[in-house]
């Protein structure tokens, strides 16, 4: 059996290391890694296959730096020619960015079987690119495999049980890799606060609006006089923040370079707490036992804040900065299961070969 996989962003290189590593553990089956070049920023895309130990990408289409519309069209184009080229059995997709719908829909097109990792997801908001697709890639993929019953029951909702296609709850990969990774952790190469809270700012809707983007720096700014604020700098964050005349010299956040995920698992491990508008990083805090505030006005990991692990702050100077400062009130039982039992790839790994 072959499997191509397509990737482009940093959540998807670690999550396709947890399924690569199942892969290559389970006799029969084939990859072939496809890397869009979403993410094209050294310390953003290659640093996670050294560090990974993942496969090197056969193919890397180096598409990246264009709008919506271009991006997605360019690679639809050039993901095609792969799989004219590769004949696979399966395309695996993960997530829900531009590289997903464009691996999805360029399989469905050539009437490749499609496989969908983290389906189900829900943030109710239509606005957010991320939505459109992972609502999309969910319609055209023959397995859909969910990582949280939250996500089941939204596709059951949505009338999957009326649909060609298979749901299965797995868990979550992301699981798989924090329980993997601990380990291997490394401190950043520069100097830190010995206290820290952990943040990342980077999607469109809070990067993308100037007031929004002011307002959570200005919390950020109040924040770091009390507990010191780390954060690795997105470099489209970096841009907008400069286009805004942002003091970087004179800011009170302690703004580092972008890290690879060993660095970053070695921050989960020893921050305070997290603050951020990433998806991921929202359930990288909870692996890592740390509360988190999300500085957006929803989520699609709901179980996390059902259970108070996360909470929403949406760009609100004065909430971010409230939450923030309740944060040691805080007494969370960090021992619930909410994303399975760390084994999610081979589960993966072992539905596809059994098809």
């Amino acid at each position: 059996m072959k499997i191509v996989t397509v990737i482009g962003a940093r959540p998807q290189f670690i999550k396709a290391a947890v399924v690569s590593r199942a892969i290559a553990n389970t006799e029969g089956v084939e990859e072939v890694i496809v890397h869009t070049g979403q993410h094209f920023d050294t310390n953003m895309s290659d640093v996670f296959f050294e560090e990974m130990s993942i496969p090197r990408p056969q193919y890397n289409l180096n598409i990246n730096g264009l709008g919506h519309g271009a991006m997605t069209g360019q690679m639809l184009e050039k993901i095609e020619e792969v799989l004219i080229k590769e004949k696979p059995d399966w395309v695996l997709v993960y997530g829900d960015t531009n590289s997903t719908i464009a691996g999805a829909l360029a399989a469905k097109k050539l009437h490749i079987k499609v496989a969908h990792v983290e389906a189900g997801l829900r943030s109710f908001n239509i606005d957010m690119p991320e939505e459109v697709n992972r609502i999309l890639t969910d319609r055209i993929s023959d397995v859909l495999f969910c990582p949280t019953t939250t996500a089941v029951n939204n596709l059951q909702k949505e009338g999957y049980d009326n649909i060609d296609c298979e749901v299965k709850e797995v868990g979550d990969v992301m699981q798989d890799a924090a329980l993997f990774y601990a380990g291997k952790s490394k401190k950043p190469e520069t100097e830190l606060p010995s206290v820290f809270a952990l943040c990342t700012v980077h999607r469109a809707e809070n990067t993308d609006d100037p007031e929004r983007l002011k307002s959570i720096f200005l919390a950020l700014e109040e924040i770091s006089k009390d507990t010191p604020v780390v954060l690795p700098l997105h470099p489209r964050t970096k841009g907008k923040l400069s286009a805004m005349g942002y003091d970087f010299e004179n800011s009170n956040i302690c703004f580092i370079d972008p890290v690879g995920y060993l660095e970053m698992v070695w921050l989960l491990s020893n921050c305070k707490f997290v603050l951020t508008d990433s998806g991921g990083l929202q359930k990288e805090a909870y692996f890592f036992s740390k509360p988190c505030i999300t500085m957006r006005d929803e989520t699609e990991w709901v179980e996390l804040v059902e259970h108070g692990f996360n909470t929403l702050a949406g760009a609100d100077k004065d909430k971010i900065i409230e939450l923030a400062s309740r944060i040691n009130d805080t007494n969370l039982d960090f021992s619930l299961r909410l994303y399975g039992n760390g084994d999610a790839g081979q589960v993966i790994v072992n539905s596809l070969r059994l098809k």
